[in-house]
């Protein structure tokens, strides 16, 4: 038995997928992820196919040795999607007053082309680590004092293996691999440079901890059980997770994700945790 992506796979289901690229060599990899999800069954809380879940767990299989996939039908590595700066995300008015004097602060889900382009533009305008394309789940929200913008905040897919949040959680290797999908990143977190308002930055981390377990149950039919983002130690001191009630859980080796090497490769970072139940701890090890 082998699990990938918090499914368990049989030495039948292997050989499942094996005989399906035998009858048909020239089956696509999307197509064959679809073929495999209606066959088993697998599917979202929302009833759509997991065929993207499935395509990576497919790849990893792979990279096993356990199967060989069609070659990929892409030809062309495609671009970075890059995003000019435009008037649109010039500064707009500066706002330098304490958050309590701040019209309502309201958090909007991104949706609509529009919309989705003008995120990732102040993202890559103003962010310190520019603009990068999230896969999988995840949810971007745009932030108003009133009808003014003033920050833009992304939740996703939280990192595979982190060894201080798994010591935190206390899970064990088959929990961290069923229940992975209840842990959410804050992948992005940007206040706009124009906007210098004490207590806002924590203001909006508080927020978003009490609307997106509703947006998410919304969008994927389940609600996440804990937050995780990552912090520059060097750059910044984390001082509104802080104030949010986030907990610093230890700190990154600066090796990156897919590094096979033991040498800093990139920034280390402070790693900090936000349960979103006092139970969080059971439900991850169930």
């Amino acid at each position: 038995m082998s699990i990938y992506c918090a499914r368990e796979f049989s030495e039948l289901d292997i050989q499942t997928i094996g005989d399906l690229i035998a009858q048909d060599p020239k089956l696509q990899r999307s197509a064959l992820s679809r073929k495999l999800c209606q066959l088993w069954g697998w599917t979202k809380p929302n009833g759509d196919l997991k065929d993207m879940t499935c395509r990576v767990a497919l790849l990893r299989m792979q990279a096993d040795r356990l199967i060989t996939l069609p070659p990929s039908r892409i030809g062309v590595v495609r671009k970075r999607a890059h995003f000019a700066p435009t008037p649109a995300s010039d500064a707009q008015t500066p706002i330098k007053q304490p958050v309590h004097e701040l019209q309502r602060i309201t958090l909007q889900v991104v949706s609509g082309t529009v919309a989705s382009r003008l995120w990732n533009e102040y993202v890559a305008r103003y962010h310190y680590l520019g603009y990068t394309p999230m896969s999988g789940s995840q949810i971007r929200y745009n932030v108003f004092a009133g009808e003014q913008l003033v920050a833009c905040i992304s939740f996703g897919a939280c990192a595979w293996k982190l060894k201080d949040r798994e010591k935190f959680i206390g899970w064990s290797e088959e929990q961290r691999q069923k229940n992975l999908q209840l842990v959410v990143n804050n992948a992005r977190f940007l206040v706009l440079p124009w906007i210098e308002s004490k207590g806002l930055a924590s203001k909006i981390l508080s927020l978003a901890a009490r609307q997106l377990p509703i947006d998410w149950l919304n969008r994927y039919g389940f609600r996440p059980v804990l937050l995780e983002t990552f912090v520059e130690y060097e750059r910044h001191r984390g001082t509104c997770y802080k104030a949010a009630n986030w907990i610093n859980v230890g700190r990154t080796a600066g090796r990156g994700k897919k590094s096979i090497s033991h040498k800093k490769l990139i920034p280390a970072k402070d790693i900090w945790l936000y349960p979103l139940r006092k139970n969080f701890a059971a439900e991850l090890c169930q």
